[in-house]
């Protein structure tokens, strides 16, 4: 380390000696990030509200899941970086064994095999490789945190190892959608960790023999069939097409101000599959027009903002990358869904993070948003200790 690094770091350490923690540090709570949270996931129970059909069950369980969320956040936001970092080895072994388990004694439907039921209570199972989307950024972030930067080839080629293994688990599920957005957390880091331009152009050169493996050796019928009808929705609009034909037409029927709320008819009368899940943004069209989805994306921008933040103010290596690598996987959930929804992307199954119905996504997601307040708040008090 040079000397003018440390004579840097000193100075900003010093500097934040003098000023005291304030109330949130104490708590190891960031009320920007909180508040854009809160604000996002009242407003997604509003709309699950009208989009599940006034369901009660459905509402109750949402409920049930987002206070778990909000105090999972809370704990891990206690918990120091380092620890994280010590731990990451551990996690993603005991995530790749629950992949496994998924796979010899998992649960599903549709023809896909991806939830485990917890041993006494079967009505309750959960999603390990939706938990593999928050394990993926620590362990890449920890094993490139061991390594000089940017990376070596080696270093490459030790993550792109540790990403291929969970995908290639996840996609035997087979789950398309979660394995590309798990080995996206998993490339992000790489990419933030400084990836030289020879080994980006090589990616692109790798590319087009890896989308034609993928397609004639990867991919099911129905993921092809995803794919064909993204790109022509029209040729079978009563069967393939439909859901894409309905979600375009619910965004586009809404206008400026929308129809109001509990007002949607693709919605309400069943137009419109899946509206409580994938395609709830259609719904939130509908009814709030583009007035309420310019909002919702404010939100969502908020959040993004404050967490890119954090990680250009973390102290260590393992703390920015992590930072960054949740943040970026955060948009790239925003970004895959919205897309799909409107028709600029493939259908792949991805949820509107914190609006759409789901159990271990939002625990996930807000594990995840626990850990960036913890990157932030710890930033401070490990100063003082320095």
């Amino acid at each position: 380390m040079s000397p003018e690094y440390v004579r840097q770091l000193s100075s900003v350490t010093h500097g934040q000696l003098s000023k005291p923690p304030g109330f949130w540090f104490k708590l190891h709570l960031d009320p920007i990030l909180l508040g854009a949270l809160l604000l996002l996931t009242a407003g997604g129970l509003f709309i699950l509200f009208s989009a599940s059909g006034q369901s009660e069950s459905i509402m109750t369980r949402q409920s049930i899941y987002l206070a778990i969320g909000f105090v999972v956040m809370a704990l891990f936001a206690q918990v120091p970086p380092r620890i994280f970092c010590r731990w990451a080895p551990w996690v993603y072994l005991i995530g790749l064994a629950l992949l496994v388990a998924v796979l010899l004694f998992g649960t599903g439907a549709k023809g896909a095999q991806r939830w485990i039921a917890v041993p006494g209570m079967s009505s309750v199972r959960f999603q390990p490789s939706e938990i593999m989307k928050l394990v993926m950024p620590i362990v890449v972030a920890w094993f490139l945190s061991k390594h000089i930067v940017p990376p070596s080839f080696k270093a490459v080629i030790g993550t792109l190892l540790l990403v291929a293994i969970p995908v290639g688990l996840i996609a035997k599920q087979p789950d398309l959608g979660t394995s590309l957005l798990v080995a996206a957390a998993g490339i992000f880091v790489l990419l933030l960790a400084g990836l030289r331009w020879r080994f980006i152009f090589g990616a692109v050169m790798l590319a087009v023999p890896a989308v034609y493996v993928m397609w004639h050796f990867v991919m099911r019928e129905y993921q092809k069939q995803r794919v064909l009808t993204f790109l022509e929705p029209e040729k079978d609009p009563w069967g393939a097409g439909w859901n894409i034909i309905q979600s375009k037409v619910a965004i586009g029927s809404g206008g400026i101000h929308g129809k109001g709320w509990l007002a949607g008819t693709q919605s309400h009368l069943d137009f419109l599959p899946e509206s409580h899940t994938d395609f709830i943004i259609a719904v939130l069209a509908e009814e709030f027009g583009l007035i309420g989805v310019v909002l919702l994306l404010c939100v969502y921008a908020v959040i993004i903002t404050r967490g890119i933040i954090i990680s250009a103010k973390a102290q260590t290596l393992f703390g920015k990358l992590l930072a960054g690598s949740v943040t970026l996987t955060f948009f790239v959930y925003i970004f895959v869904n919205i897309g799909m929804v409107s028709g600029l992307l493939p259908v792949v199954g991805v949820p509107l993070p914190l609006v759409s119905r789901g159990g271990t996504s939002i625990v996930t997601l807000m594990a995840g948003f626990g850990i960036l307040m913890s990157i932030h708040t710890h930033r401070t008090l490990l100063g003082r200790t320095t």
